[in-house]
């Protein structure tokens, strides 16, 4: 299913390796996590949520899903009590997905750093991560589609890999290639019609593909 675009973005062969991965449904498997705070939240409130619903459609920022069952005037109290619940709901439940441990790694096994650049909330990022045991050299919380972009450029980022076209739209900001994973909520076609460069099953076929990429930058 792998394959690559056939004229790559540039860059500088000089440049250290930068990789940035998104978080949910790239490299964890929130889901059950994401429910769970979510049943919390709406038993403490009395609203309504169809987790099943939210689960299928994770990647876009908090309050966009929380709009769709809170009035307009309560969303963004929601969504601090949300994130106060997270914590204790959403950490336990949630797994690493298959190859992502192994991912970091191999930016590590080439000299290079790993970033993880999420719209998730920052502090809540982290304690996954440290949970899973996934460790990262920096990660960079609060950032959707566009925005992640700018930080993914702001580190120097050569590669960003994520599962959603807005995981497109934010390596396309930073002039990264942009490498596509179809563990989450968007397919092989939506993701190459939003112009990802790359498609791949799951993180467990990216050290290769990230081995031969590497080879190439730097032959360059």
């Amino acid at each position: 299913m792998a394959s690559t675009a056939s004229s790559p973005l540039p860059a500088p062969h000089t440049a250290p390796l930068t990789v940035g991965f998104d978080l949910d449904m790239t490299l964890i498997d929130s889901r059950p996590g994401i429910a769970a705070a979510f049943r919390a939240l709406s038993a403490e409130t009395g609203v309504h949520v169809d987790e099943e619903l939210v689960v299928s459609r994770i990647g876009p920022p908090l309050e966009e899903e929380l709009a769709h069952w809170f009035p307009a005037g309560q969303v963004a109290a929601a969504g601090d009590r949300y994130r106060e619940l997270y914590p204790d709901h959403a950490i336990a439940p949630s797994t690493a997905l298959a190859g992502a441990r192994e991912s970091i790694a191999a930016v590590r096994a080439l000299g290079g750093r790993a970033i993880v650049v999420t719209a998730k909330y920052e502090p809540n990022a982290k304690l996954h991560l440290a949970h899973l045991g996934i460790e990262p050299d920096s990660v960079i919380g609060w950032l959707w589609a566009e925005a992640k972009g700018e930080a993914l450029r702001e580190h120097g980022a050569q590669v960003y890999v994520g599962d959603h076209v807005g995981d497109v739209r934010g390596a396309r900001v930073a002039r990264a290639l942009s490498v596509a994973v179809t563990t989450g909520p968007c397919d092989e076609r939506e993701l190459r019609a939003a112009g990802a460069d790359v498609v791949l099953a799951d993180l467990t076929e990216f050290p290769a593909w990230l081995r031969t990429f590497e080879a190439n930058r730097t032959a360059a």
